[in-house]
């Protein structure tokens, strides 16, 4: 890889603890300038289900809305949670005291 050297330099001046610590930071850095691959990201997550609406919405940098609208837009189904039916009467009973 070009880059490992490099890498190694700048672990060794102390600049970053350790490789890890780098390509956290350049991956971090990479979604602040291309903000259309955190939305990406964002969505695969919610299609493969790894994470919620709101999970998404907030990986990808906007709104619930705006998440779902996108999601619309592009053709992906919003999924909507499965609850059991014993969630659902302990909800009802809540909801009456």
């Amino acid at each position: 890889m070009i880059y490992k050297q490099e890498i190694e330099a700048i672990v060794e001046a102390g600049y970053y603890h350790n490789k890890s610590e780098v390509m956290e930071n350049a991956i971090r850095t990479l979604f602040k300038a291309k903000t259309e691959l955190r939305l990406t990201a964002a969505i695969e997550l919610y299609r493969k289900e790894k994470v919620t609406l709101s999970k998404a919405a907030e990986i990808g940098g906007v709104n619930i809305l705006e998440f779902k609208d996108i999601l619309i837009d592009r053709g992906i189904p919003i999924k909507v949670p499965k609850e059991d039916r014993g969630d659902i009467k302990k909800g009802v009973e809540r909801l009456k005291k």
